[in-house]
């Protein structure tokens, strides 16, 4: 992690989530607690990682009393997006009793994030996103020839 990000982060103040205390720091405070998870990448690949690290603590504070934050740790982030169905980096993952609520992924306006992570803490405490395939591919038969 580069010095920048992690001046960044320690702004935050959130704990360093890996997979060896995942399931105790997500589940401490009980199924109801809601995180958001930092997901950044690798910021020399993907510059707006930053952006992202800047915006994750104002979120914190935002929703303060509703949602707790946590940073996934750069060597846990495969095996963690996989469980919190994160594929683009960065995100930010929204987690309720150790499942995923909802992905916001990438860069977005300040009311974009405010809106969707609103929507997703207003969930019903057991809806989690939909498991299976996230795309689906067809087949058309528009000009083959037969």
């Amino acid at each position: 992690m580069s010095t920048q990000l992690s001046a960044l982060l320690a702004r935050a103040g959130a704990p360093l989530l890996d997979e060896s205390n995942a399931t105790e720091i997500l589940e401490a405070g009980g199924a109801d607690e809601s995180f958001l998870l930092l997901f950044c990448g690798d910021p020399a690949q993907r510059p707006e990682v930053l952006d992202v690290a800047v915006i994750f603590p104002e979120l914190l504070k935002a929703f303060s009393g509703r949602l707790r934050g946590a940073v996934v740790a750069t060597s846990a982030e495969k095996a963690l997006g996989k469980i919190y169905q994160v594929d683009v980096f960065p995100s930010l993952a929204v987690v309720r009793g150790g499942a995923a609520v909802g992905v916001i992924p990438r860069i977005r306006d300040w009311s974009e994030y405010v809106a969707k992570i609103d929507a997703m803490l207003d969930q019903a405490a057991g809806s989690v996103l939909r498991q299976g395939p996230r795309v689906t591919i067809t087949y058309s038969h528009k000009g083959a020839e037969a």
